[in-house]
């Protein structure tokens, strides 16, 4: 019996080719990252005052192009193939709400709505103290960290994900990876793009049809709906957000084995959501913000995810040691699989 350090051929959720598209380094990927525990109603202005939250939907105040260099990097790590050093949370739906506990803190209903994971307690008042005394949807339940993503639609009905698979992945800088540190929040994607070729951190494809693409494909019958989100893999080892929003995350120079950029030094596991809808055929949108409004139409290129953690932290630090930095690919007991 040996440990495998490469992705088999029966993992149960095989993953599509990463997708090339034209033009893409010239295109900026749009990294959402905000945070601050907001106590009182001065603060919550003074956040929408500096962009936070100052549209309908929280999101106009934070869609920014990278440098070339990090556009360049994004792109790369994103098309890069995905081989051993990670570890997975399985991670069911614990329902949809208007609110976003990153962008949008202390406004309940204020948000486009999102489909929450993970933690039972997240909701427009989140913060680390209710996130470590909350519940989990996940397996590990040593993850009680919160994730969210916009809600799916088809022909106006809203749609329950089948499934959430979230991967921390070890593509940057592997043997000195850290964990994410506790009450760090990340919002990636871009809400606002009007093409997919703006939005290179989120692709659709039809599980059994290794095609991906940037909107939502038509899946024929016997198929159903996936998507997969990409995170950035490098901190800046002091701020668990930043007062743009975004400066605090970065992502790794160099593909798979790069290295940090030196104005964000700490490598950290990449996550990748991959979560599976039963659904197939036309009629597919989003929650989003359209002209400065919440709206349920949003296309699918505008996908985008938040992630604020809250794991255990010794458990997490296992894990990351175990899988990432000893270079296994383990199951969700945080054990490396055995075949």
């Amino acid at each position: 019996m040996r440990f495998i350090r490469e992705r088999r051929a029966a993992d149960p959720v095989p993953r599509p080719p990463r997708l090339r598209r034209a033009g893409a380094l010239t295109v900026a990927l749009v990294t959402l990252v905000a945070g601050g525990v907001l106590a009182d109603r001065d603060a919550v202005d003074a956040r929408a005052a500096s962009g936070g939250s100052a549209a309908v939907g929280g999101h106009a105040g934070h869609a920014y192009a990278l440098s070339p260099e990090q556009e360049a990097a994004a792109l790369e790590l994103q098309l890069a193939p995905v081989r051993g050093s990670e570890f997975r949370a399985d991670c069911p739906s614990k329902g949809r709400a208007g609110d976003d506990p990153i962008v949008m803190w202390g406004r309940p209903g204020a948000s486009h709505t999102h489909e929450f994971f993970g933690n039972t307690t997240t909701n427009a008042y989140t913060d680390l103290t209710s996130l470590r005394a909350g519940g989990t949807t996940c397996n590990p339940v040593a993850d009680r960290s919160a994730y969210w993503v916009p809600t799916l639609y088809q022909n106006g009905v809203a749609q329950k994900p089948q499934s959430v698979r979230i991967y921390y992945q070890g593509l940057t800088d592997r043997a000195n990876v850290k964990p994410h540190p506790q009450g760090l929040r990340i919002v990636v994607g871009n809400p606002l793009a009007t093409s997919a070729g703006q939005n290179p951190a989120a692709r659709w494809n039809c599980v059994g049809i290794p095609a991906a693409s940037g909107d939502f494909p038509v899946c024929p019958a016997g198929s159903k709906l996936e998507t997969y989100l990409d995170f950035p893999t490098c901190w800046d080892g002091k701020n668990l957000d930043s007062p743009d929003h975004k400066s605090h995350m970065a992502f790794g120079l160099g593909g798979v084995g790069g290295t940090c950029p030196a104005s964000h030094p700490v490598p950290v596991p990449r996550l990748e959501f991959l979560i599976t809808y039963d659904v197939r055929g036309t009629g597919l949108s989003l929650a989003g913000i359209r002209d400065g409004a919440n709206v349920t139409t949003a296309p699918g290129y505008t996908f985008h995810g938040d992630f604020f953690n809250a794991w255990d932290e010794a458990e997490l630090a296992r894990r990351v040691k175990t899988c990432i930095v000893d270079g296994y690919i383990c199951g969700n007991d945080g054990q490396p699989i055995q075949q």
